[in-house]
């Protein structure tokens, strides 16, 4: 923000579940006084409880907000709106604010159980306290040594119906419109682990958690059942690939060879054709 106020430059701030932190919105609101926020912009779904398709744009500035509005008329969905209206008017402040002192609770129970799975399998939790809703455990052993790598893993999750984690894989390269990212998605160039990341929002139970850990620690199996079947066949391939060469420096050593195009030695003479 302090750069953006020095440089000039527009700021948007993608504050995807950040409506429902009390932590992430304080931070927001310095940063607009320290330096320069034109939007924050958090998503419906993530943080009311509603469908997906719904966003909520925010500023500080009256005039920006307004500018955004008069790109939308007639032509934005009147769907997300009703949704939240009617979700708000049904949980009424004392059902919101019981949610987000539940949320908290079970962030707490969610990393204790995420620290005790990871620690299982040789892995850990990473340590994210500016992060109070967002969680994430290293996956580097759970890396396939094929193009799957670590994506294997979150399409395993997919296929249990846990959509929301993804993996995010070390030190990987992608441009987009001609700039070279590397680590991309992740927030640094060079972060040391391969890793899953996944939210406690608005609305989780505890029951929900001790299902994904379920799922989480099945996914985890077949990981490494997968990881010992490849192992087997990548050596296989290896002794197949070494009786091939032995085989063609046999066949070389056993074929005989020729000499009708050797050139004579220098000290002999041509016979001279007989008369």
């Amino acid at each position: 923000a302090e750069v953006c106020k020095a440089k000039g430059v527009a700021h948007v701030v993608n504050n995807a579940y950040g409506l429902q932190s009390r932590k992430i919105m304080g931070r927001i609101d310095m940063a607009a006084r320290q330096g320069r926020v034109d939007l924050y912009i958090q998503s419906t779904d993530k943080n009311l409880l509603v469908p997906v398709g719904g966003s909520i744009i925010a500023g500080f500035d009256k005039k920006v907000i307004d500018a955004v509005s008069k790109t939308y008329p007639g032509r934005a969905s009147m769907s997300p709106i009703m949704d939240v209206f009617l979700t708000l008017i049904t949980m009424g402040e004392s059902g919101w604010t019981s949610l987000l002192k539940e949320r908290k609770q079970n962030t707490a129970y969610f990393r204790k159980k995420l620290a005790e799975v990871a620690a299982k399998y040789g892995e850990r939790l990473l340590e994210t306290e500016a992060n109070p809703i967002s969680l994430a455990i290293t996956i580097d052993s759970f890396e396939l040594k094929d193009k799957r790598g670590s994506s294997y893993m979150g399409a395993m999750l997919f296929q249990r119906c846990v959509s929301g984690p993804r993996t995010v894989p070390k030190g990987i390269k992608k441009s987009v419109c001609g700039i070279d990212f590397t680590g991309y998605g992740s927030h640094t160039d060079a972060y040391p682990h391969t890793y899953l990341v996944l939210a406690c929002a608005i609305g989780t139970t505890k029951a929900e958690i001790d299902l994904f850990i379920q799922r989480l620690e099945k996914v985890m199996k077949e990981v490494r059942k997968e990881q010992k079947k490849l192992e087997k066949r990548n050596k296989k391939a290896i002794t197949a690939n070494k009786a091939a060469e032995d085989v063609k420096e046999q066949q070389a050593r056993n074929t005989p060879s020729t000499c009708s195009d050797e050139a004579p030695p220098a000290d002999e003479k041509t016979a001279e054709p007989s008369k």
